[in-house]
């Protein structure tokens, strides 16, 4: 046994009263008011005493109590001479009844002692404490010796025991803390996670809506105070109002998307190349579902697509495929064809640096550049 082994303390979580079912809390109470009661008769019985002497007997058991109670709360924090010192006002105590003629609270308060010193106390100290009062103990019982010797041993055993459970239930008690320190530690990362999940679908629909509308209303500004004609003006305004009415569409979707109620991917991508001249969608690969984080990345890098394709490349016919394998999941666009927008000199390309974050997140990556025909963007994530 090391010596850290008899200096070390049982564990608060092994001396206090956590993690103890309450039939057995009620044990042990009743067990405390059992000696408790036996104590006060012996103390009451005596017959070679007085009423007096046996009311100071019972003032004195009152005290022990007392003193044991003081011995419990010094042990759970850990004061090892407080604690010493409790212990030897108890044992004076029995020592005291014995020279007084009481001999059974004597014979008690030393098991008490010796038992409760090795389940409270460090083992270099409480064996020294369990050594004298059992025996104490021993010298002054009068049964047989085989019988007190299997007595003495039997205490010390009981007392060991009691130790070796509860440093278990300690073990356990912390065992659990930490458990729930885990788990509560998960909970915050993923509400942390959702809320910036949350964060990059507000980013990825209102950043990308509202910016487009400015560009168009402030074009419009611009036109009004260079005093152009009404047409060119209201055309200005209707493609604002477009992006602003595909902006709450978006929205909505990435609402619904939050909640959980997520189109299949399959029927979004068909509903997005129906809402662009020229463009076509193909499927391969076993269809599935995706995780929603997958699926969103998925939607999002698609409208991101066709929105460059609109801007930078006008009346550009666009392919999207969506292939399914084993382990990811594979969105190619690509346009090629197209002149130049209005627009094109707009942004500053962070929505595709958005696109490439998100599925960074994912473990996946996102490739985008100009290839023979056109422009071509990749994205790859693991399912």
């Amino acid at each position: 046994m090391t010596e850290n082994a008899w200096t070390r303390w049982p564990s608060r979580e092994a001396l206090g009263r956590t993690g103890i079912s309450r039939p057995r809390r009620m044990l042990a109470w009743a067990v405390r008011l059992l000696v408790l009661a036996l104590l006060l008769w012996g103390a009451f019985h005596q017959k070679h005493v007085g009423i007096w002497w046996a009311l100071v007997a019972a003032t004195g058991v009152l005290l022990a109590a007392l003193v044991a109670w003081a011995f419990f709360r010094t042990t759970y924090e850990h004061r090892l001479v407080p604690s010493l010192a409790l212990i030897g006002v108890l044992l004076a105590f029995a020592v005291a009844a014995q020279a007084t003629g009481f001999r059974g609270p004597a014979l008690v308060i030393w098991c008490g002692c010796g038992i409760s010193a090795l389940e409270r106390l460090p083992l270099g100290a409480a064996l020294p404490v369990t050594s004298v009062a059992l025996a104490s103990y021993a010298a002054f019982n009068n049964d047989v010796w085989l019988t007190t010797a299997a007595t003495v041993a039997g205490m010390a055993l009981v007392g060991y025991v009691m130790r070796l459970d509860a440093e278990a239930r300690g073990n356990a008690q912390r065992l659990l803390a930490q458990e729930r320190a885990a788990r509560a530690a998960e909970a915050e990362s993923a509400a942390l996670s959702e809320r910036a999940r949350i964060a990059r679908e507000i980013h990825d629909v209102l950043a990308h809506s509202l910016s487009a509308q400015l560009v168009h209303l402030e074009a419009a500004r611009l036109l009004i105070e260079n005093g152009a004609d009404r047409e060119r003006v209201l055309e200005r305004v209707i493609a604002a109002r477009g992006m602003a009415r595909d902006g709450l569409t978006e929205t909505r979707q990435a609402l619904s998307a939050l909640r959980g109620e997520l189109t299949p991917l399959e029927d979004f991508l068909g509903e997005l190349v129906g809402a662009a001249d020229g463009a076509e969608v193909t499927v391969t690969g076993e269809r599935r579902p995706l995780p929603a984080e997958a699926s969103q990345a998925v939607r999002r890098v698609a409208q991101e697509a066709l929105t460059n394709v609109r801007k930078h490349a006008q009346g550009a016919k666009v392919r999207l495929s969506l292939e399914y394998s084993e382990h990811e999941v594979t969105l190619n666009v690509r346009d090629w064809g197209g002149r130049p927008g209005e627009l094109a000199g707009t942004g500053g390309g962070y929505g595709l640096l958005g696109m490439r974050e998100r599925a960074e997140l994912l473990g996946g990556s996102l490739d985008a550049g100009p290839d023979e025909e056109g422009f071509v963007v990749t994205l790859k994530v693991p399912v």
